[in-house]
């Protein structure tokens, strides 16, 4: 699964494309309270070119722009929360939420990790590192490796990706942008870029039942299914 979790099976991922447009929509909104051109902000630009990528409509791309940098004369207040705990048999789960109203968020919250465990402020996160995570791809005709492309361009290390074919240059946090700009140069495709954490010490999943597995992608899915989360971040192997 990764140091993100991602919810599996056809009809979730039928489901998905809506609540991606959502979640980018917020984090384009939260980027742009720093500036409405990409060209001069870095973050609005990272997640810009993602939505882009995901075929984010433009009209709903430019409105959460606008919105976000205050010319629509509405008032935008998201603040980001991160929830730690654990899902059920002891795997570590940081949760990051983008919320406009924590009165609604954390009894929420609560709800969903009574099947699990909900911790305080730094009870799991010491078991993570805070990274950068760009996944990205072998543009047509490159012959670069992925591991001699992160030694170029700046990464720290470099895992399977999502996507087929993919690699994710792992990075540190203050380096997410730089090592964007750089891998096109050695001839990687850019498909994501995010800030996220990464377990340090994940379950290897072998070691769970299939029962006890499934009772893990339970808890993940519905806490997913929450409006308020943006990413869920587990400490599982694989």
């Amino acid at each position: 699964m990764g140091a993100q979790w991602k919810a599996k099976g056809k009809e979730l991922a039928a489901n998905a494309r809506g609540k991606l447009f959502g979640r980018l929509a917020k984090d384009i909104m939260v980027a742009a309270r720093s500036g409405a051109d990409p060209a001069s902000n870095s973050k609005l630009r990272l997640v810009v070119e993602q939505a882009r990528k995901v075929s984010m409509p433009k009209e709903t791309l430019e409105r959460a722009i606008k919105k976000g940098a205050g010319l629509t004369g509405e008032v935008v207040n998201f603040e980001r929360v991160i929830y730690e705990g654990f899902a059920p048999h002891q795997v570590a789960v940081m949760v990051e939420c983008l919320t406009d109203n924590l009165n609604r968020t954390a009894p929420e919250m609560r709800v969903l990790f009574r099947k699990g465990q909900l911790g305080t402020s730094g009870s799991v996160s010491w078991d993570f590192d805070h990274v950068g995570m760009i996944e990205a791809e072998p543009a047509a005709g490159s012959t670069t490796d992925a591991e001699t492309a992160a030694i170029e361009a700046g990464a720290q290390d470099v895992e399977a990706g999502e996507e087929a074919g993919s690699t994710i240059f792992i990075t540190d946090a203050s380096d997410l942008d730089v090592v964007c700009r750089a891998l096109p140069a050695q001839g990687f495709t850019v498909l994501s870029a995010k800030l996220g954490y990464k377990p340090k010490n994940p379950v290897d999943p072998a070691n769970l039942t299939a029962a006890q597995l499934e009772e893990v992608e339970a808890f993940l899915a519905a806490i997913d299914s929450n409006d308020d989360v943006q990413n869920v971040f587990v400490g599982l192997a694989g």
